[in-house]
């Protein structure tokens, strides 16, 4: 079997000083690459540092004989995400991989969430990815080269009650997911999301006694081949939860087609419409997903039609 090896790469991982970060800087540092270990310390709620574990990562690292650079830059700025980029630059003068992991989580229902937890929240996990993004995807377009993992949940796909901030934000980070493959296709740009499920700090509070292992180290083997040369899947979503890996995707049923329609119409056919059981249309993001979404589309209405004028 071949052993996948990261040698001569660079990567930035946010938030990797403690749980899915450090295990994902951890597992590519002793494959070979370099890390810009990026971690603000701060606490859950990210309003508060508490900590310098990016350091104590950064010291695992080299103990080990490997290479990295702590940075405590946060995400949840231009700035901050730019300095975070040029980190690996100024180090190495390359960044290969981005990996945004870092992340808080501040609760409130829809009706009491207050702006400022819910601009902390976006600024972190959604801003802070299209700023990373956006800093890193000029060096690696000049590179020809680039592998990049954001950070999705479950709460994105599905959402989840008093983290609305949350499930938002990962919902758009899915969203820029799929743009940054379709842009990063002619560059050699890989871009997809994890999923990933793991008892950390950020699971302070609730009640895990009845779950399985969950790890972070059970999620890292799919952010490290996401993040590797061999990847060669780009614009998709990857589950990592308690030892299941899975891939994540939008599809929609066949549906009904009519020449015109009216709310009746909809009502008498939601049933068709819905077809839980029925044709699946599911068109991958990338390289072409909106416009096959469109040419199918169209091309049935134009089927129909005729069929109907001969």
């Amino acid at each position: 079997m071949t052993v996948f090896r990261f040698d001569d790469r660079v990567a930035v991982i946010t938030g990797a000083g403690r749980g899915l970060g450090r295990a994902y800087a951890l597992l590519l540092a002793a494959r070979g690459c370099k890390i810009v270990v990026n971690d603000n310390g701060s606490a859950t709620r990210g309003d508060e540092i508490v900590a310098n574990p990016a350091q104590d990562v950064v010291d695992e690292i080299r103990a080990a004989g490997g290479e990295a650079v702590a940075c405590t830059e946060s995400v949840a700025s231009a700035e901050g995400a730019a300095a975070i980029v040029q980190a690996a630059i100024d180090t190495w003068g390359r960044i290969d991989i981005l990996v945004h992991n870092a992340g808080n989580v501040r609760y409130g229902t829809i009706a009491d969430l207050s702006d400022d937890d819910l601009d902390a929240v976006l600024d972190v996990h959604l801003k802070g990815g299209f700023w990373l993004v956006r800093a890193a995807f000029p060096h690696m377009a000049a590179a020809q080269y680039g592998r990049i993992v954001l950070t999705s949940s479950c709460s994105g796909l599905y959402g989840s009650k008093t983290t609305v901030n949350y499930g938002m934000s990962k919902a758009g980070l899915m969203g820029l997911n799929n743009v940054t493959a379709l842009e990063g296709g002619p560059y050699n740009i890989r871009s997809n999301t994890i999923i990933p499920a793991a008892v950390t700090r950020m699971a302070d509070g609730l009640d895990t006694s009845a779950y399985p292992p969950m790890d972070p180290e059970l999620v890292a083997p799919m952010v490290g081949w996401l993040a590797h040369e061999s990847c060669d899947v780009s614009g998709e979503h990857y589950v990592a939860a308690a030892g299941r890996m899975a891939r994540a995707f939008a599809t929609e049923t066949k549906g009904i087609f009519r020449p015109e329609w009216s709310m009746e119409d909809v009502a008498n056919e939601i049933v068709a419409i819905r077809d839980p059981d029925g044709e699946r249309w599911t068109f991958p993001p990338y390289p072409s997903g909106m416009a096959d979404h469109l040419g199918r589309s169209f091309e049935w209405a134009h089927r129909e039609r005729a069929k109907q004028n001969v």
